[in-house]
């Protein structure tokens, strides 16, 4: 099984910045795409962004783009999501999740974490 546990979460003022962290844990292949999905309160889970393990390819939610990137530091197999011009707009509960599917990614999650709340006042 996968363990993914999020951190990083705060209020931060619009147009701050954030930097989430996901550590995962326990036996794994190896082979899930790890990303990120949101889900703010009243509203659908949304997905953020995903970094597929085999090439490194990214995709992002158009709300997001250029503003977020996703990275992973393979060493500490540490997955961050950089966050930057932050608006109140992106107010929610972060997930870290892992997927077997990186096309996909948003539509089947296969693990996730217990989330972290990222809060941003105008």
């Amino acid at each position: 099984q996968v363990q993914l546990v999020e951190s990083g979460g705060g209020l931060v003022q619009a147009g701050g910045s954030l930097r989430l962290s996901c550590a995962a844990s326990g036996r794994t292949s190896g082979t899930y795409h790890m990303g990120w999905l949101r889900q703010a309160p009243g509203k659908e889970r949304e997905f953020v962004a995903v970094r597929s393990w085999s090439d490194g390819s990214t995709r992002y939610a158009d709300s997001v783009k250029g503003r977020f990137t996703i990275s992973r530091d393979n060493t500490k197999n540490i997955v961050y999501l950089q966050m930057n011009a932050l608006a109140p707009e992106d107010t929610a509960v972060y997930y870290c999740a892992a997927s077997g599917s990186y096309r996909r990614f948003e539509n089947r999650p296969d693990y996730w974490g217990q989330g972290t709340q990222v809060t941003v006042s105008s």
